[in-house]
């Protein structure tokens, strides 16, 4: 047993702990979660915890059914807001009987991603802004909490007390927060995590839905990532800072030019396969309600040092501070599978450096107020507009399909023309308000 296991397993004895939850998610990442006791943790930690794959959304077929839950020793954490029975939890991977990594497990497939990297010389450091709305519990129609918009404070910000308790509950459990503030929206609010190693922020990005969801829970109101829940304001985003490093270095810094030509190129390749992996960040019928005019969303692929509707943005770095170097990628959303969302972006960053793939020119102007003329003539793409155009461009992606793997591929692509074939067939209220009576 590895020592950071040994210590778990002193902690749990000496804390008394009566539970520990282990943690996965399914490809369309959603927690899942099973409870053993302490006197099960140590052969959890030396065997693997068995459980029905098939009961799991893009896990196995009913014949293949059974799977390993491996506990990761370096997630354990207590869960603060179950302090009367004491409950800790650890991420997993995933194993095959035979104690194969599992190829539909999204933290298999982020980890295959970093092997490649770490194979090329680095590691990949992220850093999102999550943002989210906090609405009353008061039945299917979303009710705000607030008049707020952006920055603002009491009497507006209402909801200032529970993103004091999350960000207290996330720290408690190793979870480091730069800042929050309110966000544009009413009730909409939005936390930034510290910049840390990939895997780390996936398994944090998680914890940290589940905490906003259940600081809400306590306080009688809900939390929601939903892309699009306000037709009239914006969406929630979850805008990404990438950052490749080797050992100390920030390969993305060049002080003569601001950004290396690794971090051009790097650039280059998120633009170049941005439109055939939007399925992927943006993986919801409703994600592409955010990805729309009139809003702060992007809607272009371009890039700019300091603009705001640009994809890929160059925020510029604190003085003296070369480490903070990075690139955001702003489309996708913090309604995704943040271990595949992370693939991809990674996938196409490096495919990006390895392809010398050159850099397009910057983009000076608001992209949303040009001209369709003037967009096509400076090769300025347009995202998907739907979640069916997306996943018809993912179908054709080889960069996508080597990044998530086979399994996670397919069953992917599968589920997904499932919910658009039932979107499609649902009647919106907006058909029968302006159809009903005049048809």
């Amino acid at each position: 047993m590895s020592k950071q296991a040994d210590y778990v397993m002193r902690t749990v004895e000496e804390r008394g702990l009566r539970f520990i939850r282990l943690w996965f998610t399914d490809v369309q990442g959603f927690l899942k979660s099973v409870s053993i006791s302490p006197a099960e943790l140590e052969v959890a930690f030396d065997e693997g915890m068995t459980f029905d794959g098939s009961a799991i959304d893009g896990y196995a077929r009913v014949q293949e059914a059974d799977m390993l839950a491996i506990p990761d020793p370096q997630t354990f954490a207590v869960l603060p807001w179950r302090e009367e029975q004491q409950v800790a939890r650890m991420f997993c991977d995933i194993h095959t009987p035979d104690g194969e990594p599992f190829a539909g497990d999204p933290r298999t497939v982020l980890k295959k991603n970093l092997a490649r990297a770490s194979d090329l010389g680095y590691t990949f450091y992220v850093a999102p802004e999550l943002e989210f709305f906090y609405f009353a519990d008061s039945g299917p129609e979303p009710v705000t909490l607030d008049r707020g918009g952006y920055f603002d404070l009491t009497p507006l910000d209402v909801a200032q007390e529970y993103r004091r308790k999350t960000i207290n509950a996330l720290e408690h459990m190793g979870v480091p927060v730069e800042h929050s503030h309110h966000e544009v929206a009413p009730s909409q609010h939005e936390i930034i995590l510290r910049y840390t190693d990939a895997l780390t922020m996936a398994d944090n990005i998680m914890t940290f839905r589940l905490t906003v969801k259940e600081v809400a829970l306590q306080h009688g109101i809900y939390a929601t990532f939903m892309p699009k829940p306000l037709e009239q304001y914006d969406g929630s985003g979850m805008h990404t800072h990438l950052s490749l490093f080797e050992g100390d270095t920030n390969t993305f810094h060049d002080p003569s030019n601001g950004i290396s030509a690794t971090a051009g190129a790097f650039i280059a390749g998120l633009l170049h396969h941005a439109p055939e992996m939007t399925a992927v960040t943006n993986q919801w019928v409703n994600s592409y309600k955010r990805l729309i005019g009139g809003f702060d969303a992007p809607l272009y692929v371009s890039w700019a040092r300091n603009n705001q509707s640009a994809l890929v943005r160059v925020p510029t770095p604190k003085k003296g501070k070369v480490s903070s170097t990075r690139v955001e990628y702003r489309a996708a959303d913090a309604a995704t599978n943040p271990y595949l969302s992370l693939s991809v972006l990674l996938a196409a960053g490096l495919a990006g450096i390895e392809n010398g793939y050159e850099l397009p020119p910057e983009v000076a102007d608001d992209v949303h107020r040009l001209t369709p003329a003037d967009r096509a003539a400076a090769g300025i793409e347009r995202l998907p507009s739907s979640l069916a155009e997306a996943l018809d461009l993912m179908e054709r992606s080889e960069l996508v399909a080597d990044a998530l793997g086979e399994h996670v591929f397919d069953w992917f692509l599968r589920n997904k023309r499932k919910e658009w074939d039932r979107y499609q067939s649902h009647v919106t209220r907006f058909e029968l308000e302006n159809f009903l009576p005049i048809l």
